[in-house]
């Protein structure tokens, strides 16, 4: 029997998954060993269980522009082809696919969700991203929005040279507007202020989103026609798998072991050899103290860039490059799933619910008086991740902070405490008493940053790009804030690249880089 070339694969998050599964597919000499140090797989984008309710760790959309991704996604699990259970008992009508399984019948499934996301800010809703509704006119209030609109006037006659988020966010929005929406959000969310942080994750997170765009939406709205192609405005509907986006990746585990692949858990990879420009061997340690070491052709890494560079060691790399690497700043997440037997804010909007529970997948909370940065519903991602849907409702309030700070080391009891009082303090829930259960999860290295010794990353992804076998890929093996499907897109343009013997990687480092924003039709 012909030896078959080995590639080592490192993270079973949705990038290694991919490359995994992708380099089976299209080639019969490679046998992939995917390396992940925990005992699942999903990274990130793994759902969590608690008591039969499931919690999606950090909140995925399924929507691509990639028709690639769209593709596998629609192979793995295919769209609904009967309402699920909240669409029946509302009477609520989705596209459907006809032939394809019912939801109610089979958990292998993705069901059509409603896309909603709103911004609590002094206890009133607003559209997100922001929209010029007669709602956020009255919310804001007439002197708020004369305010806000000469801020944008302003803007738009003397630019600011963007060289920090806080002027790209000014630039599009008007001084007024980025104070109220953006500025304490997105200091929460990364630990230090707006000014202080790379325009670059403006530039890839919010991209072409602005009053502008958003007035010219208002203005033509009324005169469009019904299935017209809209330029600009966000997309109404996501896909979502039945219980959550675990269940597509563990799909995908499983499709890879069956294929020939493996994916060995627990082995943390602490040692990368390297030998005249290539990786010889990547060493892991196991749970237990044991190690092993693989030697292979091929090495995809999804690990963060700042661990990568403690594995190749100092001593194999430019002081300069190992320094900036090791020194990349991350932000971790911890996640409090709270189940209520009821919401104290109410429904104002059209939309139908289980229970009429407010419509959103997600809730960012504004409010400077809290720490906490965003609430999701997991009633209304999926019914099927609650297990009592109709009576009860699961939220997930998120958090974001440092392995290591105050928060991150707080006692889980203590912290769970201070999570459901700041719930009460800004009118979600009406009193502790309404807490059913409650469980607290924390995710380390959840987002790569911008700012630091991000400055100096060029120089970092050059030492990379040397490495002929080596293949950087995902959100922390690019140490970039990609979305799920382009953390897929970088793995199946790397897979494709190396099967052909190419050398050039720029483009991978190139996903996501469009100008548009990405759940825009």
């Amino acid at each position: 029997m012909e030896r078959k070339r080995v590639a080592v694969i490192i993270g079973a998050g949705p990038a290694g998954l991919t490359a995994a599964y992708e380099l089976l597919k299209k080639s019969s000499d490679i046998k992939p060993i995917v390396l992940e140090c925990e005992n699942f797989v999903g990274g990130i984008s793994r759902t969590a269980e608690y008591k039969g309710n499931r919690m999606d760790v950090g909140g995925h959309r399924f929507f691509s522009k990639d028709e690639r991704v769209n593709a596998l996604w629609a192979e793995l699990l295919p769209t609904q082809g009967a309402p699920a259970l909240d669409d029946k008992l509302l009477g609520r009508e989705k596209p459907l696919v006809a032939g394809n399984p019912d939801p109610e019948q089979t958990d292998e499934v993705m069901l059509v969700r409603d896309r909603v996301s709103r911004i609590i800010y002094k206890r009133k809703f607003f559209d997100y991203p922001i929209t010029l509704s007669a709602k956020t006119l009255w919310n804001m209030g007439f002197f708020q929005t004369l305010k806000s609109g000469f801020g944008y006037l302003g803007a738009k006659l003397k630019k600011r040279e963007e060289n920090n988020l806080e002027n790209f966010y000014v630039n599009r929005f008007g001084k007024p507007l980025y104070a109220t929406f953006f500025e304490d959000y997105t200091e929460k969310l990364w630990g230090v202020h707006p000014r202080d942080i790379s325009a670059e994750w403006g530039a890839q997170r919010v991209k072409g989103l602005s009053i502008g765009k958003t007035i010219k939406n208002a203005l033509t709205k009324p005169f469009r026609k019904k299935g017209g192609a809209v330029e600009t405005s966000l997309i109404e509907q996501f896909l979502y798998p039945k219980k959550g986006p675990g269940q597509l990746y563990q799909k995908m585990a499983d499709e890879i072991v069956r294929m020939g692949g493996e994916i060995r858990f627990g082995e943390t990879v602490d040692t990368i050899a390297l030998d005249k420009g290539r990786v010889r061997a990547v060493s892991t340690r196991l749970q237990n103290g044991e190690r092993r070491e693989y030697p292979a052709e091929l090495f995809f890494s999804s690990m963060p860039i700042k661990d990568l560079f403690e594995a190749i060691g100092r001593e194999n790399t430019p002081e300069s490059v190992f320094n900036t690497a090791v020194k990349l700043p991350y932000r971790d997440f911890m996640t409090v799933g709270l189940l209520v037997d009821k919401l104290k804010v109410k429904n104002k909007t059209k939309k139908k619910t289980l229970g009429n529970i407010v419509p959103d997948c997600w809730i960012y909370v504004q409010e400077r008086s809290v720490t906490l940065g965003r609430i999701q519903i997991f009633n209304n991602w999926s019914p099927y991740m609650v297990d009592e849907p109709e009576k009860k409702v699961w939220l997930g309030l998120e958090y974001f902070c440092n392995e290591g700070d105050k928060m991150w080391t707080s006692d889980d009891k203590t912290f769970i405490q201070n999570a459901i009082s700041e719930l009460v303090k800004i009118g979600v829930i009406e009193s502790e008493n309404a807490v059913l259960d409650a469980t607290l999860l924390r995710v380390k290295k959840a987002y790569p940053a911008y700012f630091g010794s991000y400055e100096n990353f060029g120089e970092v992804k050059a030492f990379l790009n040397d490495i002929e076998n080596l293949w950087c890929i995902g959100r922390n093996g690019q140490h970039r804030y990609n979305n799920m499907d382009h953390s897929m897109a970088t793995a199946m343009l790397a897979c494709e690249m190396a099967l052909r013997g190419e050398a050039d990687k720029e483009s991978v480092w190139s996903v996501n880089t469009e100008k548009s924003y990405h759940e825009e039709k």
